[in-house]
């Protein structure tokens, strides 16, 4: 075994997780739908000191049906679904136009919990999709112009200049249209709430429904 090795198992097997003092979850006192026990976790996430909680993994499947899995923002939860944004073009868009059923992960190991969310993807229309970037940072908006997000980079001088040239029309045009910028919205089928015990007793709360518009079935599961 290689010195680099050696270090990373001594590292891997170091470490550990929730040595200090974690929030309670009594289930029973759950509201009957989930997005509002998310806005609550995810409220207290932040204020807990957990970086970034808005960032959550997507999970989609290829055209061969094999998974892949990327980290992205959150852009907004309401009764809707859960919102995200990227372009139409990018690996995922077309993920998601050929099989929109997927899957969200929350993980915030500050407060020991977690989040997993599953449901159909709809691609909203072409002025909510410019709407999401109006609201956001000029870089959002030069990184929108950039595009060609996935596909493949002949060198990074390449990208130095698209992207270049793509801050100063954002800087000069704020409302410059963005045609493959699309938002997303999943419309969850089945969320579920982990909160994590330092006994391995984790307490872990399923919501279940046959369709968006079905009412919310309720299980807890084994750790």
């Amino acid at each position: 075994m290689t010195s680099s090795q050696e270090d990373f198992h001594a590292t891997l097997h170091s470490l550990r997780v929730w040595d200090g003092p974690l929030p309670g979850f009594d289930p029973a006192t759950a509201p009957g739908e989930p997005l509002a026990l998310f806005r609550e976790w995810f409220t207290h996430a932040a204020a807990a000191g957990q970086p970034e909680p808005h960032t959550m993994s997507l999970a989609t499947v290829d055209t061969d049906g094999l998974p892949d899995v990327r980290t992205l923002m959150l852009h907004d939860a309401d009764a809707r679904g859960f919102h995200f944004a990227s372009h139409s073009t990018s690996a995922k868009g077309r993920q998601l136009a050929a099989h929109p059923d997927a899957a969200l992960g929350f993980y915030w190991p500050a407060v020991a919990r977690q989040i997993r969310i599953r449901g159909r993807v709809t691609a909203c229309d072409a002025v909510e999709s410019r709407a999401d970037l109006a609201v956001r940072s000029r870089g959002a908006l030069a990184a929108a112009l950039t595009g060609r997000q996935s596909e493949v980079l002949d060198s990074q001088e390449e990208l130095m200049r698209a992207s270049a040239a793509a801050w100063d029309r954002a800087g000069a045009e704020p409302d410059a249209p963005a045609p493959t910028w699309t938002r997303y919205v999943l419309a969850a089928t089945e969320v579920e709430f982990f909160q994590g015990d330092a006994t391995r007793r984790h307490t872990r709360l399923r919501y279940t429904r046959a369709t968006p518009a079905a009412v919310w079935t309720r299980d807890l599961l084994w750790p």
